[in-house]
């Protein structure tokens, strides 16, 4: 059945294309529509600007570029993009949305994992990542890489992209219907306010030494953001073990992964998105990367038991995380349509019936 509001699935993705109305400088990748969204490549040339900015409603991004650039950086053959630097890269593809459509654009997993922090802008914007109903025009990506500098090139991909028709959220009386339903947290008794359904975090440990998490290292080599297990762990992470006290305390400006407690469903007629705790209750921000595709964690392709592996960074002062604290919240939308493709089903997902896992560029 085909809603009138919702999440367009990848064959309206498909359609978008056909249709003009969304365009790209090359051919699209085999994988680059996923069940729910758009993957996002980097155009062939990089800039480097003094500062993050907002275009402004009265504004182009390229009338801003004109004023911050401090130079350019070809990308055809990859470059290095340093941490504490900041970037505006001008995509592949490019939007003339109908009137009736809007979207809204995250990091990638492996994109947050890495604690690179990227948010997409488009002319005349007065908010990132959001991206208005009937916007006709090219898409920039902003890339700060906060913890690792890393290898880019024209055509990885960092974003994602979700369209949406209508009002697709779902109520707090409608999470709990589908939680009661399909169990889309594995808790006895669910936390549901502020729209979404809580998530906490694991502190308890894995594996016979108490594997809770990773601190990443400072000082390192570079990442290739386009190589899959290329990189040995410890030459970029500290391993975290429990102590026994169940709890951890964030150093301030560190960037962690560790892993939710509950594990996470997400049912094929449905997409979901993190959103950071309520700030007012601790001074960090968790999950750079918030987009959960149909078919995260459902049985039927292989998605057992996955957890939502945490990107946490503490803000201003140290903070200590205790186990089962709720750090984070997922919210709920309809999909349009069922995707022709589950998360997992033969995509070549990274992380399907994930528990505690760095991104996709670490060795094993």
């Amino acid at each position: 059945m085909k809603r009138n509001a919702g999440i367009l699935a990848d064959r309206a993705i498909g359609e978008l294309f056909h249709e003009g109305r969304l365009k790209s400088e090359a051919a699209l990748d085999a994988d680059q529509i996923q069940p729910a969204s758009l993957d996002l490549r980097l155009g062939s040339k990089a800039l480097r600007v003094r500062a993050s900015f907002m275009p402004g409603p009265n504004h182009t991004v390229a009338d801003k570029l004109e004023r911050l650039t401090l130079h350019e950086i070809d990308l055809e053959q990859g470059a290095v993009l340093e941490t504490g630097c900041v970037y505006i890269v001008p995509l592949m593809e490019s939007l003339d949305m109908p009137a009736d459509l809007s979207a809204s654009t995250n990091p990638k997993s492996s994109t947050g994992r890495l604690d690179i922090f990227t948010r997409v802008m488009v002319d005349r914007a007065q908010e990132f990542d959001k991206i208005p109903a009937g916007y006709a025009g090219q898409l920039y990506l902003e890339i700060s890489p906060r913890t690792f500098p890393v290898i880019v090139r024209r055509g990885s991909r960092l974003s994602q992209i979700r369209f949406r028709t209508g009002q697709a959220l779902l109520s707090e009386t409608e999470v709990l219907a589908l939680h009661e339903a399909e169990t889309l947290v594995a808790s006895e008794t669910p936390n549901v306010s502020g729209g979404g359904i809580a998530l906490s975090i694991d502190l308890k440990g894995t594996g016979p030494d108490g594997l809770i998490g990773y601190r990443g290292k400072h000082h390192t080599s570079v990442i290739d953001v386009d190589r899959k297990a290329a990189h040995d762990v410890l030459d970029f992470w500290e391993p975290l073990y429990s102590r026994g006290r169940d709890e951890l305390i964030l150093d301030p400006d560190e960037f962690y992964i560790l892993v939710s407690r509950e594990a996470v469903h997400v049912p094929p007629l449905y997409a979901a998105e993190m959103t950071p705790y309520d700030p007012l209750v601790g001074e960090f921000r968790v999950h750079y990367a918030g987009f959960f595709d149909p078919g995260f964690g459902h049985a039927a392709v292989g998605g057992s038991g996955s957890r939502a592996v945490l990107e946490v960074r503490s803000h201003e002062v140290p903070f200590i995380l205790e186990h089962g604290q709720i750090v984070g919240r997922l919210v709920y939308e309809h999909m349009l349509e069922k995707p022709q493709s589950l998360y997992g089903s033969g995509l070549g997902s990274n992380y399907q019936a994930q528990g505690l896992k760095l991104s996709k560029h670490f060795k094993a």
